[in-house]
């Protein structure tokens, strides 16, 4: 067992871990953060995708006890307080970027990563961005335009859904 401290999401939690247990499943079985989806176990598919310390990272294949003083962002810490959507979250909703939610999450979260990053990518930055993180429902055309939706709005330009 080891004894981590974690900050989630703005809030720091204390818990002693199994040296074999994955963040992932710390996130959705210790902090009952179910939004961080277990995809593949496999690093694949990206439903998994955090952000530690400011960089995107797929939490099936990261150990919990390795997270230990770490800084952990997850699809449930990028809503306000008061449950306004992120820019992202919002982009999702308002552009289609979705049909099953399964993928969401992660693609949100690599989405987040991308856009500090770079605040006004291209279409190929961002597909190149999202690589990586696998939608078996939309074609990625309209999670695309959900990530420009989003990156126009963090810039404070006005945006408006386009026709689906």
């Amino acid at each position: 067992m080891a004894k981590i401290t974690v900050t989630v999401n703005g809030k720091p939690y204390t818990n002693e871990v199994e040296d074999r247990t994955l963040l992932v499943h710390y996130l959705r079985e210790t902090l009952n953060l179910t939004g961080t989806h277990i995809g593949c176990d496999t690093s694949q598919c990206g439903a998994c995708v955090v952000v530690i310390n400011g960089k995107s990272v797929k939490s099936c294949t990261t150990l919990a006890a390795r997270c230990d003083g770490v800084s952990v962002t997850t699809i449930e810490g990028l809503a306000s307080a008061d449950g306004q959507l992120h820019p992202l979250q919002e982009g999702f909703w308002e552009c289609h970027g979705l049909q099953c939610g399964f993928c969401t999450p992660g693609m949100i979260m690599s989405a987040y990563d991308l856009l500090k990053q770079n605040p006004n990518p291209t279409d190929d930055e961002i597909r190149h961005g999202l690589e990586g993180n696998l939608c078996r429902c939309t074609g990625y055309h309209n999670i695309v335009r959900a990530v420009q939706y989003a990156a126009a709005k963090m810039r404070g330009e006005a945006v408006s859904a386009p026709n689906a």
